[in-house]
């Protein structure tokens, strides 16, 4: 009688949630990878911050790192400890998968990087020497920013630029190297930031405060200046720049949507 009605085929939508609903989906993974998203932390910080305890946020940490959300890197600090890192990356690919698996009409479109920055934002980025990770930051943002973020560079013990970050500011940045000598941190403590950013695990461990309770983020990245041989110290830094890279666009997309 209400034949007309009754649907006559199956539904395309999937019987199995896609991946990323599997593995995200569990409260305690989802509020690590917030936590993730916002700075690199070893277990015992994260522990603090979820309030459980260690042995079941090793457990859910293993099952990001087993579907790639999660990376791992052993900290240079203390090599008995590891950080933490969420890939972003691989989760807007799963997030866009997994809207389109069920319409093709929710095709995701992440924020982007070069959306208009709404309010003036200044960023210090830290390391042990102030040698190399933290000037390419200081240059990429500057640069991917088109100047809309005012960014400084500094170091805990500064010394001389490694040649490869002269050659990557030079060839790849094409910005001048000297205007980005090494600096102490002690220049700027009493300044303040909207952002401090380190990128070494040394220069964490003596971070100062700054004024005005700036968030602070770390980004726990080996350091290329670490690597020997010719081309594989260029291609370690060809690789951290293409990370941090990665890791600007993302702090860019947070800065454009930010509007106090």
């Amino acid at each position: 009688m209400h034949s007309r009605w009754v649907r006559q085929h199956p539904s395309p939508t999937p019987v199995a949630p896609p991946e990323l609903f599997q593995v995200a989906g569990h409260p305690l993974r989802w509020q690590l990878l917030g936590e993730l998203s916002r700075s690199d932390r070893t277990v015992q910080e994260l522990t603090g911050l979820v309030g459980e305890a260690q042995n079941l946020v090793s457990y859910h940490l293993r099952k990001l790192r087993d579907a790639g959300l999660v990376s791992t890197r052993r900290s240079s600090f203390d090599g008995r400890d590891a950080y933490y890192a969420a890939d972003l990356t691989r989760f807007g690919d799963l997030l866009s998968a997994t809207a389109s698996a069920l319409h093709p009409g929710l095709a995701f479109t992440p924020p982007s990087s070069d959306d208009v920055v709404r309010r003036p934002v200044r960023v210090l980025f830290l390391c042990t020497g102030n040698s190399a990770r933290s000037q390419i930051a200081e240059a990429l943002i500057r640069a991917r920013s088109g100047g809309a973020v005012e960014a400084r560079s500094a170091g805990s013990q500064p010394k001389s630029m490694h040649p490869n970050a002269v050659r990557v500011l030079r060839e790849k940045l094409g910005v001048d190297p000297d205007r980005y000598e090494p600096k102490h941190l002690d220049l700027f403590v009493r300044e303040r930031f909207d952002w401090v950013i380190s990128l070494c695990d040394k220069v964490r461990e003596v971070c100062p405060a700054f004024p005005g309770e700036p968030e602070t983020i770390h980004w726990s990245i080996a350091d290329p200046s670490a690597v020997t041989g010719r081309r594989e110290s260029w291609a370690a830094f060809q690789d951290l720049t293409a990370e941090l890279e990665t890791r600007i666009g993302f702090l860019l997309a947070v800065a454009s949507t930010t509007t106090t």
